[in-house]
């Protein structure tokens, strides 16, 4: 059995990196596979503060945006993660099984905490639990994953390993990871070096999923390039990281390879390639953005999605928590 595991935080601004770094992954893996679970991990946002009606709001865009990429909420499970309790309740499961040591290691705790280590939450530090909780809670045998995600991929691989042995029950499949496509990191219009991000303060560094043709238009004609046209080669990106980031992102967005693109666009300027990008910018996202809209209009639609979702999401992750429970030993009369 193949069933596929994976989810995203509800916490605005979703971006062009979101797109192509995962959803539109997950359509593609939903074609290919028919047990697919997607989440919108909400209980993972709250790691930081967020405002209760901006959880809320966001809550319903990613929803939105999921259905109107392509995640068909029919064919695959769709819910957000605080209406499933066994996610938590495996996740304290979990936090008796990880080890202080592995949790030190987690570079993402480092850099989201910065010099504020002291005052972060305990659910920022502890937050890869809660995301192995979120997959092995459905026994999911394969993640989609960003590079960023890689070290929290491991450290749910260890926590499989080490409980299946603590407790001598083989419940927990090891998962695997799934990386996909040209763009799994797309990296900001203003700074070649620097990931795309919803917390960036200049909304020029970023195209939103909710942006138009004339605000992606706009983004695309001052991003940060350079002043040399563009190589034949891919070799030739050596040392150009926003040539590399818009090559690569035009490569992604039109399912090809950057040695494919270059080969049809080396030698022409920006601007031309720029405008090239921006047609096919408009192209892809301008259907994805009108159902957006369409979808946020009417939020009782997207409220019986979610319900519908964590209905059946529930189904499947309260008898495997159940096993959980029989191995630890909780006493049920």
């Amino acid at each position: 059995m193949t069933r596929i595991f994976s989810g995203a935080q509800p916490t605005g601004n979703l971006h062009l990196g979101n797109y192509l770094g995962a959803i539109r992954n997950w359509v593609r893996l939903q074609k290919e596979h028919d047990d697919c679970i997607f989440c919108v991990v909400d209980q993972h946002a709250i790691t930081v503060w967020q405002d209760p009606q901006d959880l809320t709001r966001a809550t319903r865009e990613l929803t939105a945006a999921y259905i109107a990429a392509g995640i068909d909420p029919v064919k695959s499970i769709l819910f957000n993660q605080s209406m499933v309790p066994a996610h938590a309740q495996l996740a304290w499961v979990f936090n008796c099984v990880a080890r202080i040591g592995w949790l030190n290691r987690m570079t993402q705790f480092k850099d989201k905490a910065g010099k504020n280590r002291e005052n972060a939450s305990v659910g920022l530090y502890v937050y890869p639990n809660l995301m192995a909780a979120d997959i092995l809670v459905y026994k999911a045998t394969h993640v989609p994953v960003g590079e960023d995600q890689k070290q929290h991929l491991e450290l749910t691989r260890d926590i499989a390993v080490k409980f299946n042995n603590d407790f001598g029950a083989e419940i927990f499949p090891v998962p695997e990871p799934l990386i996909l496509g040209e763009a799994t990191r797309v990296m900001s219009l203003r700074d070649g070096a620097k990931k795309m991000s919803k917390s960036d303060p200049s909304d020029y560094s970023r195209i939103n999923m909710t942006d138009d043709a004339d605000t992606i238009s706009q983004k695309l004609r001052k991003a940060k390039t350079d002043p040399e046209p563009l190589p034949e080669t891919v070799d030739g990106l050596a040392g150009r990281p926003e040539a590399d980031n818009l090559v690569t992102i035009f490569a992604a967005m039109s399912d090809r390879t950057r040695a494919d693109v270059l080969a049809e666009v080396g030698g022409i300027q920006f601007s031309d390639f720029k405008q090239r990008l921006t047609d096919l910018m408009v192209s892809v996202l301008g259907p994805i953005n009108a159902e957006m809209k369409r979808l946020l209009a009417d939020p009782a639609e997207i409220d019986r999605v979610l319900r519908s979702g964590a209905e059946r999401a529930n189904a499947v992750a309260e008898p495997i928590l159940q096993e959980v429970h029989r191995a630890v030993g909780f006493y049920r009369p």
